[in-house]
């Protein structure tokens, strides 16, 4: 059995809730009309936010930031930003 510490499963969620958050900003994300420039900003104010929402109160370990790392480069390389 494979327990889990409290931080390491509120980081899982804040990286489901990034990742529910970039799949509804999907259709402004896609928008040939809009800059790559505000895409961007709009990555870095919401999704990051979101990343990193309430992070101040734990620990980040080499695992933690491995994960943080992952997902952010995830959303990087998504066709749509």
């Amino acid at each position: 059995m494979f327990l889990c510490s409290p931080n390491q499963i509120d980081l899982q969620k804040r990286i489901n809730n990034a990742d529910k958050t970039y799949f509804m900003l999907q259709k402004f994300s896609k928008n040939k009309n809009i800059s790559k420039k505000l895409k961007l900003r709009l990555k870095n104010t919401v999704i990051d936010k979101t990343l990193t929402y309430a992070s101040e109160t734990g620990t980040v370990t080499e695992k933690s930031r491995k994960q943080l790392n992952s997902c952010e480069s995830n959303v990087y390389r998504r066709p749509s930003m």
